[in-house]
């Protein structure tokens, strides 16, 4: 199929786990601060941008932020929405029922890896029509990938056929990730290994994963006991 390369990029605790709060603990810091200069290194040199959830994008972004729809009358078509004056460098949002407020069409934050990304919002029809509306006074980009859930596949096709895009970081959630692993489209996985066990009830780096085969690319050990894993897909018969 025709998509963007992805890359899963994780801070994870020696169990595994990506969500919780040991993310939080001192123990955790320097995971943390390699995590994201290798975002930067690969916003840098090979990704155009990276994808999150609704709950990444919300906790990371919006603080929880809605606009006020009453203001808004609904636009009755699922259309994609694909603006002019597109920056190249993209926050791609899954967000099935358009949870997300924001106040910008570009992510705000002073992180250059984050920081001036234009968001893009990828939907299914179980939207309130009037988010459109509120999207496209926003000019924020849009596209449809689903009725009631998201199709992973058709979403990195219009991604890559609409926008240009090449190479994609997956830093979502567990549910997001375990999406995209079910679906066998990541090719690369990226992960910070922190010194820490989570808690039992933390969330996996995949949720309701399937088998699949990668190959050991890179291992690299930091300061403060944080190693570092890269693993490429490993391809069928091999």
């Amino acid at each position: 199929m025709i998509k963007p390369y992805i890359i899963c990029h994780m801070v994870t605790s020696i169990d595994g786990k990506v969500t919780g709060e040991f993310l939080s603990k001192p123990s955790c810091e320097a995971a943390t601060d390699v995590y994201y200069e290798l975002n930067r290194e690969y916003n840098k040199n090979s990704a155009n941008g990276f994808i999150c959830g609704r709950v990444t994008m919300e906790g990371s972004f919006t603080g929880g932020w809605y606009p006020d729809l009453m203001e808004y009358e609904p636009y009755n078509s699922f259309d994609d929405f694909i603006p002019d004056n597109l920056s190249g460098f993209y926050a791609v949002s899954f967000d099935p029922k358009g949870k997300l407020g924001w106040k910008s069409d570009k992510i705000i934050d002073e992180d250059p890896g984050y920081g001036g990304a234009q968001i893009v919002e990828v939907l299914t029809e179980k939207v309130d029509l009037r988010y459109l509306s509120y999207l496209r006074s926003m000019n924020i980009p849009y596209i449809f990938a689903g009725e009631t859930e998201i199709d992973v596949k058709v979403s990195l096709e219009k991604l890559y056929t609409l926008f240009n895009i090449t190479a994609l970081l997956l830093e979502g959630g567990s549910i997001v990730n375990g999406y995209f692993e079910r679906e066998g489209v990541i090719d690369e996985l990226s992960l910070v290994i922190a010194p820490i066990i989570a808690d039992a009830e933390d969330k996996p780096l995949f949720m309701e994963s399937s088998v699949s085969d990668f190959k050991l690319n890179e291992i690299k050990k930091y300061d403060n006991g944080v190693i570092y894993l890269n693993y490429k897909q490993q391809s069928e018969g091999l």
